[in-house]
C-alpha cells in the first residue's frame, strides 16, 4: 500500500513539472487607463522616483521600508532601492531608458523575497485632453517561476497592484495643481 502511495505521488509530482515545463519562457503583465490630464504631467510622475510615494501601491506596505535615491536626480539614470518587511522584499529600479513624455523603461531588479530581473514600462499615447498610459512589466520566466504559475496568477496578482497604482496615478495627476 505505502509504495503504491508513493508511486502516486512522484507521478503526481513528474506530471506537474512536465506541466510547468510546458509554459512560456517569458511573462508579461500589463494593465492601462485613461488620464485627464497632460502626458508631461503624468511622465513627471513617474520619471521622478521621489515622487513614487504618492502614487505607487507597493509604497504604502511598509511605512518603515528604507528608500536610497542615487543617480540622477529624474529621468535616464534614476536610480531608487528599497529594504523593507516581506511585502515589499529588497530590490532596485533604474531608468534605463526614455522617450520625452511618450516611454519611460526601467530595469527591475527584485532580491528578496526571491531574485528576479524584469524590464517595467510606461507608455504614454498623447489623446488630445488626456493621455492613455499602459503600464507593463515583463521578463523571463525560470522553471521556478513557471511552476509556481501552476498555483498562483501572478497576472491577477500583479495585475491588481497595478489597477491600483494606475488608479493612484490618475487620481494624483487629475487632482494636483499643474506644475
Amino acid at each position: 500500500m505505502l509504495s503504491i502511495v508513493l508511486i502516486a505521488i512522484v507521478v503526481i509530482i513528474a506530471a506537474l513539472l512536465a506541466l510547468a515545463a510546458t509554459k512560456p519562457d517569458t511573462f508579461r503583465i500589463e494593465r492601462s487607463a485613461i488620464i485627464n490630464t497632460s502626458p508631461d504631467k503624468v511622465f513627471g510622475l513617474i520619471e521622478d522616483f521621489h515622487r513614487w510615494n504618492g502614487w505607487s501601491p507597493w509604497e504604502k506596505l511598509d511605512p518603515a521600508m528604507m528608500r536610497t535615491f542615487t543617480g540622477a536626480a529624474s529621468g535616464k539614470g534614476a536610480i531608487y532601492e528599497w529594504e523593507g518587511n516581506k511585502k515589499v522584499g529588497k530590490g532596485r529600479m533604474e531608468i534605463a531608458d526614455l522617450e520625452s513624455h511618450s516611454q519611460i523603461r526601467i530595469k527591475l531588479d527584485f532580491f528578496s523575497p526571491f531574485e528576479a530581473h524584469n524590464i517595467a514600462e510606461f507608455t504614454l499615447e498623447n489623446r488630445g485632453n488626456s493621455v492613455y498610459l499602459k503600464w507593463a512589466m515583463f521578463g523571463p520566466a525560470s522553471f521556478a517561476v513557471k511552476v509556481m504559475h501552476l498555483f498562483m496568477n501572478m497576472d491577477k496578482m500583479v495585475g491588481k497592484d497595478f489597477e491600483t497604482g494606475l488608479a493612484n496615478l490618475k487620481s494624483l495627476a487629475e487632482n494636483s495643481p499643474t506644475e
